[in-house]
């Protein structure tokens, strides 16, 4: 029987027009559907990376600034100021000379600017009390840790990519503001954890927002670009710490910020059309689908419809007895951790991510510590930090696709524990300080393009229905790695250098455990994934 035969006469279908109904140009039947998984649909119709896509990543990205505001403005409010001799004091209990505060008499000083000018000068922060200023940094990371968490999940399930930023933008707007209120030590602490708490989720929801809808040829680049949002971040908070001067007032002015962002950007920023997909808002997807056509300037065909990848990989097209495609809703998939857990590839994933993870984050914050503590003036320093990172970041970018995800996890990781392993030599034997700031600055360099490029990493070893809460579970490594950077750094003399280099190293090693993902389509569910692989799709 043949295929025109074989069909059902009375079934209505797809049709072009002035057509005759159910006919094809030969007269035959006609009817035509065809499901896509949206890495397909991107490639073959929508396009990769057009103006949609370019205006949607610049817009989602934006949050990634937000993130280095929150971050990074303790450097500049928990730092100690400069002081001074009273007048008639000097030579009686305060000596100009004196290396600290704690050599002179109390009431024989002052702070230069006050003690608004920041938490250690108002809340004395200093001498027996100095460790309290590192507490709050761990602590904020901690909050941090936490949130990567909780919106990791909340952002693969009941809220979604933008819904998650959302809740970010608000809380990080209402605590930031709060903090500037700050009576006492005791409630910055407490405020200073729940800022990081919302913290923790905003470069990871603000990252994957602005990279799903991206094609798989394309998605490696622009995700290595997101970092210059953050590095933009840190230089123009310098400018903004630069007018601001007191603690209080910087707060303030580093939280508006975000409350603009919600205000002014978010409207304009679209949820990602794979969240919608897992969660059987069918319609929805199509529709942002449809509009990254238009916007691109292509078209997507009628009889084109997106499909999880696994009913791709697994099923015929099916068109409803009424002869309609089914394109409205579909049941929600839904994953967790303990998904990820439960499958032998993602959790041997999971393990290897989240160790390179800590390993860099304790090799980048650490070395970064020992680049701010310069004794250069700090508004200049920490521009410069910021500006120093950009090459990484782009010659990474450059690289990425040219080699891969895993030949540059590894030598990225490599470079920067090899020139850790030169500065702890050098340090040992006491010898050439200047070598000893190249090799720290060199070992940024490669841990800044290492940190970089573990996001795009992280965000394709891993399926749609549990992608945030993996990469949660990694940023909450990498927090980890950040709250017990300040302690090796404490421990002084070349043990940092040695510490941070074996870091280096080790991670390399753990990366060659990790699969190539180079142009790999991005799945949805965790079948899709293993179908893919047994079709020899993923190494």
């Amino acid at each position: 029987m043949t295929e025109a035969a074989s069909r059902d006469p009375n079934v209505p279908d797809l049709q072009t027009p002035f057509l005759p109904r159910g006919k094809d140009a030969d007269g035959g039947d006609y009817r035509k559907h065809e499901k896509l998984c949206i890495d397909d649909m991107l490639q073959k119709y929508c396009g990769e990376f057009g103006f949609w896509q370019l205006r949607h990543f610049i817009l989602a990205s934006l949050a990634w600034a937000l993130e280095a505001f929150h971050t990074m403005v303790m450097i500049f409010a928990d730092r100690e100021p400069g002081w001074r001799c009273l007048d008639g004091a000097a030579g009686s209990g305060c000596y100009p000379e004196a290396k600290s505060v704690c050599e002179l008499e109390p009431g024989s000083w002052e702070w230069i600017g006050g003690p608004g000018t920041s938490t250690v000068a108002e809340f004395g922060l200093v001498c027996g009390q100095k460790y309290k200023v590192g507490l709050v940094q761990a602590l904020f990371f901690g909050g941090c840790m936490i949130g990567a968490g909780v919106f990791g999940h909340l952002s693969d399930s009941r809220l979604g990519r933008k819904g998650s930023l959302i809740v970010v933008c608000i809380l990080n707007g209402i605590f930031g503001c709060l903090t500037a209120l700050s009576p006492g030590y005791r409630t910055y602490v407490l405020l200073r954890v729940l800022t990081g708490f919302s913290t923790g989720g905003a470069g990871l929801c603000s990252f994957v927002l602005s990279t799903e809808p991206i094609g798989p040829t394309k998605r490696g680049i622009a995700g290595m670009s997101t970092f210059y949002f953050f590095s933009g971040g840190i230089a123009v908070l310098s400018g903004i710490a630069y007018i601001f001067q007191s603690w209080r007032n910087l707060y303030i002015a580093s939280s508006i910020p975000s409350v603009v962002f919600l205000a002014i950007l978010c409207p304009f920023v679209s949820e990602s059309p794979r969240w919608c997909l897992i969660r059987g808002k069918l319609s929805k997807a199509m529709k942002i689908m449809t509009n990254v056509a238009k916007s691109n300037g292509k078209h997507l065909p009628d009889g084109v419809i997106l499909a999880l990848d696994d009913d791709v990989y697994n099923h015929e097209s099916k068109v409803r007895s009424d002869g309609k495609t089914d394109s409205g809703s579909k049941e929600a998939v839904t994953g967790s951790v303990v998904d990820v857990v439960r499958f032998p590839v993602t959790r041997v994933r999971l393990f290897l991510a989240v160790a390179i993870n800590f390993t860099c984050s304790v090799v980048y914050y650490g070395l970064s510590l020992n680049v701010v503590n310069l004794g250069t003036n700090l508004y200049l320093g920490v521009l410069l930090n910021a500006v120093a990172e950009l090459p990484a970041y782009f010659l990474t970018a450059i690289l990425l696709d040219r080699f891969g995800r895993k030949p540059l996890a590894i030598g990225t990781q490599w470079f920067s524990g090899l020139f850790c392993v030169i500065g702890c030599l050098f340090k040992w034997f006491g010898t050439l300080e200047v070598v000893q700031m190249i090799c720290g600055v060199l070992g940024i360099f490669g841990m800044a393009g290492t940190y970089n490029l573990l996001f795009i990493y992280t965000v394709e070893l891993f399926p749609t229905v549990v992608r945030n809460a993996a990469l949660g579970c990694a940023t909450q490594a990498a927090q980890m790695g950040a709250i017990l950077s300040p302690f090796v750094v404490v421990l002084g003399g070349g043990l940092p250098f040695a510490v941070f280099g074996a870091c280096g190293i080790l991670g390399g090693v753990l990366a060659y455990g990790l699969p190539e993902t180079l142009n790999k389509p991005l799945y949805d569910t965790m079948t899709g994934m293993e179908d893919g692989e047994r079709e020899g799709t993923v190494v």
